[in-house]
C-alpha cells in the first residue's frame, strides 16, 4: 500500500482570487495568498466593501473628454475649475504622475494624460496615446506653454521630443522638466521636493 499523501489544492475560488490579486503591481504569489487568507479568515466584512468600492470605481469611473484623467464626469475637477491657469499645458505619462505634481503644489496649469509612452517594440504609437486629441488642444490657441512632464527613462524622453517637435511646430514653449529628477527615474517615485524644484528648474525643451 503507497505511503504517500495526497497533495492539498485549494479551493477552485480561492485560487481564482489569488490569481485575480496577483495582478496588482508588487504582489507575488505569496503576498496574493496572505491577502486572500486575512481576507476570509479575519476580515471578510473588509473584503465585501473592498469588492463594493471596485466595483462600483469600475461602474462609474471614466475618462474626462479633454485631458483624458480619471473622472466621474464628463470634465475631471481640474478642467472644470475656473482657477486653473489654461496658458500653461503639462503632459505627463500617468494620473499617477499628475497626482505627485498636484501634491507637490507647483503647478496651477492644466493637464493631458497620454496613459503610457511611445514604445515602437511594444507597439505603442502616436494613434495609441491620444496624440489626435493632443493636438486639437495644441490648435485652440490658447496655449502659451507646453510642459514636458513625461518620466525621464528612454521611452519618456522619445515621447517629450516626439510631442516637443508638434508643440513647437505651432510657435508654442516647449519646456521640458529635468533637474533634480535622476535619469530613469519614474515621477510617481520622486519625492515631492525633489520634483518641485525639477517643475520650477525646467528648461527649454
Amino acid at each position: 500500500m503507497s505511503d504517500t499523501h495526497d497533495r492539498f489544492t485549494a479551493s477552485p475560488a480561492i485560487e481564482s482570487l489569488k490569481q485575480a490579486l496577483r495582478r496588482l503591481p508588487g504582489v507575488g504569489p505569496k503576498g496574493a495568498q496572505r491577502m486572500v487568507l486575512h481576507l476570509l479568515e479575519r476580515d471578510r466584512e473588509g473584503a465585501g466593501q473592498i469588492a463594493e468600492a471596485l466595483r462600483n470605481a469600475l461602474d462609474r469611473v471614466g475618462h474626462c473628454k479633454r485631458c483624458n484623467n480619471f473622472s466621474e464626469q464628463e470634465l475631471c475637477a481640474i478642467c472644470s475649475s475656473p482657477r486653473r491657469d489654461r496658458s500653461k499645458l503639462c503632459i505627463v505619462e500617468s494620473p499617477a504622475d499628475l497626482m505627485s505634481l498636484e501634491q507637490a503644489g507647483v503647478y496651477n496649469g492644466v493637464y493631458f494624460i497620454l496613459m503610457g509612452h511611445l514604445s515602437p517594440l511594444d507597439g505603442v504609437g502616436p494613434e495609441d496615446l491620444g496624440m489626435a486629441r493632443l493636438e486639437a488642444l495644441l490648435d485652440e490657441g490658447s496655449l502659451k506653454e507646453v510642459i514636458l512632464a513625461t518620466n525621464l527613462t528612454v521611452e519618456g524622453e522619445a515621447t517629450a521630443h516626439y510631442i516637443g517637435e508638434l508643440v513647437r511646430a505651432r510657435k508654442i514653449q516647449a519646456t521640458r522638466i529635468a533637474y533634480g529628477v535622476p535619469v530613469g527615474g519614474e515621477l510617481e517615485y520622486v519625492d515631492q521636493g525633489t520634483l518641485a524644484r525639477a517643475f520650477t528648474g525646467r528648461r527649454e525643451a
